[in-house]
């Protein structure tokens, strides 16, 4: 017994139990239709029909098989609507660090959403360990991270190039400074915790130099709280560019480098190897691509 069989059926009874203008409606033959309704009856060793003069009546058997009938197919036809349009009318779930979420995740998802107003979209916004973590338990669909992949599971690609800025008070140094290597280190810093793809690449650019990890003097999960602190005066913030990048031009802040390192990094785009991904999530990912130019995304 098949959905066709029940859509035959349903179509005899609603053209007055007249399998010729069923078949007709259904453009079939009118023996197809007949052998429909009979394979029915013998699957369920019942008579759904009762034939009395060359004519067709619903059996008491046939009116309650009716309603069972009517109500497979509503819900299977909605079904086939809602799956098949699933990409337009469901949920996108995007994972983003930190850095990402706050600076350039609110144009995504408003630029998608134009575009797409009948799909939800849900961020979640961690760390980068904590999203590839997500990523493995199926709780989002892909990620956008700063940080460094772990695993040869995921899919990774470049798609935005950024770099860590170190920002002081004005009256500790001049905008644009740079210090040797040495003194650099000397500085007291303000670090975000591990973990975090800023922690990670900071890290990372001074032990392929070779150089020494220096003990933050503050660590915070909080990217804000640690310009706040460079501007204060309490030490040199490692920080998103773009993110210190207005404080840096009003002079709030001055940026300062090191002699022989430099802080850059791509943003990432990651998601199981396994993951296929939905025409909604390709179109998302195809905004998030196409905001690169100059590294002012938003």
């Amino acid at each position: 017994m098949t959905i066709r069989h029940i859509r035959i059926f349903e179509a005899v009874c609603a053209c007055g139990c007249n399998t010729t203008k069923a078949a007709e409606s259904l453009h079939m033959t009118q023996p197809a239709v007949s052998l429909a309704i009979s394979e029915l009856e013998t699957y369920y060793g019942i008579r759904l029909f009762d034939r009395i003069a060359r004519r067709l009546y619903l059996s008491d058997a046939g009116i309650r098989f009716r309603e069972y009938a009517k109500t497979i197919l509503l819900t299977f036809d909605d079904m086939e609507r809602t799956v098949r349009d699933w990409d337009a009318r469901g949920m996108l779930r995007v994972g983003a660090s930190i850095s990402i979420g706050s600076m350039l995740m609110p144009g995504y998802v408003k630029e998608f959403r134009d575009s797409h107003p009948d799909t939800t979209v849900k961020v979640k916004i961690h760390r980068s360990d904590k999203l590839e973590q997500a990523i493995f338990e199926n709780n989002i669909d892909f990620a956008l991270i700063e940080g460094m992949v772990h695993d040869s599971n995921l899919f990774c690609e470049d798609y935005m190039e950024d770099r860590l800025a170190v920002i002081v008070a004005p009256d500790r140094q001049k905008n644009g400074s740079v210090l040797s290597a040495e003194d650099f280190l000397a500085m007291p810093f303000l670090l975000r915790e591990h973990g975090s793809g800023t922690r990670e690449i900071f890290e990372a650019t001074l032990g392929a130099k070779s150089l020494p990890l220096p003990e933050p003097m503050w660590e915070s999960l909080s990217t804000a709280a640690l310009m706040n602190a460079a501007e204060a005066g309490i030490g040199a913030a490692v920080v998103p560019w773009r993110m210190a990048a207005e404080r840096i031009r009003a002079g709030t802040v001055s940026e300062i480098f090191a002699e022989g390192l430099s802080f850059t990094r791509k943003y990432k785009i990651v998601y199981h190897r396994d993951k296929k991904l939905t025409a909604a999530a390709l179109d998302f990912l195809a905004i998030c691509r196409k905001n690169t130019e100059n590294g002012e995304s938003y």
